[in-house]
């Protein structure tokens, strides 16, 4: 349930790396493309500079497309002029990241399974930006690029039993897991578990499943 500092209309990523990212709409204006000075900036050429704008008007919320080269689509169909958006509409920016609007009114357009199913835990990654979160704590300093290799494989597979063999492979990519012992996977998984209780010591997000490999347990 959207609740506190959540308390306004979101952009929410139902999919793909960035998926569980949120950004809140608590501006009057609030730009998507591109460019560096953007509220939300895609780094994908398919992206206008400035591609898409998201108004808050008497009304409501409305988005409009900024003449930008692929589009912006609203459920489906392409952004013609001003649409009104409403809880749980999908908003396309080109063919590069989908986002899902979710009014303040609302609770998020989802059961608790589903939430489950895409990640929307406690524990949230901005897959682009290298940051990880655990409820409104940044883990700082940022996790070692291992670190944050396997818990990006573990956060985007949430709720599957990932095996030592395509850890290895995934975090250390180029080696496809040849000379990639148990016991390195072992201190990798220890140390990730140090970091994360630096944050949260009160649960422990990486469950291992003996004779299988491991999978993140992430409550709503």
């Amino acid at each position: 349930m959207i609740s506190g500092r959540d308390e306004v209309p979101l952009l929410l990523v139902p999919e793909g790396d960035l998926q569980g990212s949120r950004w809140p709409l608590d501006k009057d204006e609030f730009i998507i493309g591109r460019g560096e000075e953007c509220d939300l900036t895609i780094s994908d050429r398919q992206v206008s500079r400035h591609h898409a704008r998201i108004r808050r008007t008497p009304s409501g919320y409305m988005i409009e497309d900024l003449n930008s080269k692929n589009g912006t689509h609203l459920n489906g169909a392409p952004i013609m002029g001003h649409e009104s958006l409403q809880d749980g509409d999908d908003i396309q920016i080109a063919l590069a990241l989908k986002l899902t609007f979710v009014g303040s009114e609302a609770t998020l357009p989802l059961s608790m399974e589903e939430a489950g199913n895409m990640g929307l835990g406690q524990l949230r990654m901005e897959i682009q930006a290298h940051r990880v979160w655990i409820r409104s704590s940044e883990i700082d300093p940022p996790l070692s690029p291992p670190q944050f290799r396997l818990l990006e494989l573990l956060y985007n597979n949430h709720n599957k039993v990932i095996n030592r063999d395509t850890i290895a492979a995934y975090v250390w990519p180029g080696t496809e897991g040849v000379g990639v012992s148990d016991q390195a996977i072992d201190a990798l998984v220890r140390r990730l578990r140090d970091r994360l209780s630096e944050v949260d010591s009160d649960h422990d997000y990486i469950v291992t499943v003996r004779g299988h490999g491991f999978r993140l347990d992430n409550p709503i």
